[in-house]
């Protein structure tokens, strides 16, 4: 009978939730490790599509992937007013690693976990310093902001530290809304925080 109930046990932690995420990745600095392996081997630039989307929203709460739906609504919203095949549209974020920065700031060839801050409500700051080059000739730091969600922990914002953006802190939630209202594209300089 013990050997039944500790075998059922073994079978109970092993299996994998529904978003794909092994039970433990519940703790904050385990998914935030985990989202960032992912960015480490895929270098998303902009809003994550296709597999890397796949693979990387497992990882990012209810709250930052609709920031995401949204943000795309209000690119087909530019689009449509101001559809030019072959210009590039002005979205600040289109060259940027969401997750890491800027240049070869999207592109980090590895990281490291400083430290871990509880704030309230259970969420926690997770600080990281990420790498590029051989060896780190460039270093950096973000900070992963993680929320608890339906029993588990998720990535709820990624903070830009000043030395990833060259424009001040900044949170991949701002980033996202910038020139948009919700789904409309208004254009930059129409809100308080929109980049210019």
């Amino acid at each position: 009978m013990i050997l039944l109930f500790q075998f059922g046990a073994v079978c109970a932690l092993a299996q994998v939730t529904p978003e794909g995420i092994t039970p433990k990745a519940s703790e904050p600095e385990a998914v935030v490790r985990s989202l960032y392996r992912e960015i480490v081997a895929r270098h998303p630039v902009g809003v994550p599509h296709g597999e890397d989307r796949e693979q990387i929203y497992p990882y990012l709460s209810k709250n930052l992937i609709r920031r995401f739906d949204v943000n795309q609504a209000c690119v087909r919203d530019y689009l449509r007013q101001n559809y030019e095949p072959h210009s590039k549209p002005p979205f600040d974020w289109i060259d940027l690693g969401l997750f890491s920065g800027m240049n070869e700031e999207a592109l980090p060839v590895s990281f490291h976990l400083d430290r871990t801050q509880p704030l309230k409500d259970g969420a926690f700051r997770v600080y990281l310093r990420l790498n590029y080059g051989q060896p780190s000739s460039l270093i950096w730091h973000v900070v992963a902001v993680v929320v608890p969600e339906n029993g588990r922990f998720v990535v709820d914002d990624v903070i830009l530290q000043k030395d990833a953006t060259g424009d001040g802190v900044l949170s991949v939630s701002q980033i996202l809304t910038h020139g948009c209202d919700g789904s409309r594209w208004v254009g930059y300089g129409t809100k308080k925080d929109d980049a210019q």
